[in-house]
């Protein structure tokens, strides 16, 4: 049987319910995730992928962003967006971008905008579909893909919400000069890296955070870059690789094309913040094809979501 499924009412500034939006799902539902922000943005994507970016417009309020997994064999992921999209525009909202996997933008679509994470919500980069829609200063999107034997949905809403009341002001002092917030490493993680490089030619980056499902080097002092960064000043004929690894959700080739890039920005941030020579330095991704732990639990998966430092020369 569908389920129906309700985006649920907030309040507006003036206290009155934003009308609710329900949607009838066309499969029965194997599971759900959600998460809410209030008040919350979103950047709504308007354009497809266009060389730099995913054009999108901010909009701000209560967001509710719900990913849900489908019983859905044989059904395509047109058939499950045209029915959705039908449901949108009966609720007044206008379509302003619809699009599928090749036209959005592929990869980089699928990285540019907000998505919840596996296994939460899976995309397949070569099978998905995307529509944004607005109706006033509301918006909804909505995300359709498959694996082989199930059908995954993500839909956010943006409504209008009231703003929390200002905490009180609070006056700060500001240096005239600011001191650099690189912290050196300390000695012992440059000694216990540069021991790993010096006998086994390769060590984990153990420290290293990335956004969910980006390839975007979370802001932060890494003490492991600035280890690697010791480590080639004091081996000025040495050569590195670094190589990005992913855990096993979703398809090969997509898992690859994010390790390396995950690789690139890590070779970035000690090129740009560390100093190193980028001569000395190459990045490269394998995807999912060398684990170090299970794919089969939550830990698992985290532990094979890394960037590994590789000795390739001490000539």
């Amino acid at each position: 049987m569908p389920k129906a499924i309700l985006l649920f009412p907030v309040l507006t500034l003036l206290g009155a319910p934003v009308a609710a939006l329900t949607l009838k799902l066309p499969a029965q539902v194997l599971g759900e995730e959600t998460r809410s922000e209030v008040p919350g943005s979103y950047a709504l994507p308007t354009a497809p992928f266009d060389g730099a970016a995913v054009p999108a417009r901010r909009v701000e309020g209560a967001l509710d962003q719900r990913a849900y997994r489908l019983d859905a064999k044989g059904l395509t992921t047109l058939a499950i967006l045209s029915p959705l999209r039908d449901q949108v525009t009966a609720a007044g909202y206008e379509v302003i971008f619809d699009c599928e996997s090749r036209l959005c933008g592929g990869f980089d679509f699928r990285y540019g905008t907000d998505v919840m994470p596996e296994p939460d919500m899976h995309v397949d980069l070569g099978d998905f579909r995307f529509l944004s829609a607005v109706k006033g200063a509301e918006a909804v999107s909505i995300l359709v893909s498959r694996s082989e034997n199930a059908a995954y949905v993500q839909i956010t809403r943006v409504t209008a919400a009231a703003l929390s009341a200002p905490a009180a002001p609070t006056t700060v002092d500001l240096p005239d000069k600011v001191t650099s917030h690189i912290a050196a490493p300390s000695a012992t993680a440059a000694t216990d890296l540069a021991a790993a490089l010096d006998k086994v030619g390769n060590a984990v980056l153990e420290d290293l955070v990335f956004a969910s499902g980006a390839a975007t080097l979370t802001e932060g002092d890494y003490a492991s870059l600035a280890a690697v960064a010791a480590w080639l000043q004091a081996n000025p004929d040495g050569t590195i690789a670094l190589v990005g690894h992913t855990d096993a959700s979703g398809s090969l080739a997509a898992n690859i094309a994010l390790s390396e890039r995950r690789a690139e920005a890590v070779a970035e941030a000690l090129v740009t913040v560390h100093g190193a020579d980028p001569a000395r330095i190459v990045a490269k991704g394998v995807g999912f094809l060398a684990p170090r732990a299970t794919n089969q639990t939550d830990e698992g998966r985290q532990k094979n979501r890394r960037v590994e430092v590789v000795v390739t020369s001490t000539r």
